[in-house]
């Protein structure tokens, strides 16, 4: 689906839209470029371009294939350049979205997949100020990769306010199993960000430090902010994988402090019943001639000596905080 076709000529839209029917273009007059915008275009649709602004067919291929990982390749003096958005769903589920761009002199294609936030936010933010794009169509490319970049701001302070919650609760607590493969979800999910986004960073360092066709080299500053947006963005993602890394950590050693506890208190209370049951076994042999048998306070002497010994082992165990 087309959303849209323009024509700018230096810096302003022209009346009426850009006409798609797949016959080459004409030269253009200076100051001018065509920014076309597409939505999930079938393979009918991308032809048109094709033949229209000469796409290179493995760009329009690459192009189709929703599943691209990020890249930038020159195509004579086109570059096709591959970004991935991400979205946060409920769950902390990610959804990916592709978006390419066919970069030429006087021209830019984008072809959007998967992705709720179109582009219109930044065509009219750079329609509102001329100056930008009388730059051309590499500023138009700057400013979509820099709205793909900015979009993954929603995701990580979504999945900040996550973990975070997760690191106070095991803090007071040993998590739940539920909370523990929530965890276990969650470090899927940024390894799966890493894999599939991850590259986005050499894609921007690619267009700000070498030299490309269609990219000025007085464009490259701009491309050199968005290459700062996605390491800082990397980072981040670092980071709560570092703190995932620790809440586990952490609610391993709680558990084995904990069982280390029940395993003292179950000694102690082991050494304090082995006194009563010691003595008792010793009078349960039945002997006849055992002194204390006939004595009065014999009995009375016994409780109180097991008494003597257990409490003292029991205040003894509570000293080492064993009890």
């Amino acid at each position: 689906m087309i959303i849209a076709s323009r024509r700018y000529i230096a810096g302003r839209v022209t009346n009426g839209t850009l006409a798609l029917d797949g016959q080459p273009r004409g030269k253009l007059p200076p100051g001018a470029f065509d920014w076309i915008g597409l939505h999930a275009p079938d393979a009918a649709e991308m032809a048109l371009l094709q033949a229209q602004f000469g796409l290179h067919p493995l760009a329009v291929e690459d192009a189709l294939n929703p599943m691209q990982m990020p890249k930038v390749d020159a195509y004579g003096q086109q570059l096709f350049i591959v970004a991935r958005t991400a979205a946060i769903e409920e769950g902390d589920k990610i959804a990916y979205g592709q978006t390419a761009l066919f970069l030429g002199r006087d021209f830019i294609v984008t072809v959007r997949f998967g992705s709720d936030r179109d582009h219109g936010i930044v065509r009219s933010r750079l329609e509102a100020a001329a100056e930008h794009l009388i730059e051309g169509p590499d500023y138009v490319a700057h400013a979509i990769l820099d709205f793909v970049v900015d979009g993954y701001q929603p995701l990580m302070e979504k999945l900040e306010e996550s973990v975070q919650t997760i690191e106070e609760r095991a803090i007071d607590a040993f998590p739940e199993p539920s909370t523990i493969r929530r965890i276990f979800r969650l470090r899927r999910q940024l390894r799966r960000f890493v894999r599939i986004v991850g590259p986005m960073e050499e894609v921007c360092e690619r267009l700000s430090a070498i030299e490309l066709p269609v990219i000025d080299a007085g464009a490259r500053v701009w491309y050199r902010d968005v290459l700062d947006h996605m390491r800082r963005t990397l980072r981040r993602i670092a980071g709560l994988n570092e703190t995932l890394a620790s809440v586990v950590e952490t609610a391993s050693l709680l558990e084995q402090h904990r069982q280390g506890m029940m395993t003292r208190q179950l000694a102690a209370w082991a050494a304090i019943l082995a006194v009563p049951t010691a003595i008792a076994g010793i009078y349960g042999m039945n002997f006849d001639y055992m002194p204390e048998l006939r004595q009065p306070w014999g009995y009375p002497a016994v409780l109180a000596v097991i008494a003597l010994i257990c409490g003292g082992l029991w205040l003894r165990f509570r000293q080492i905080d064993w009890l």
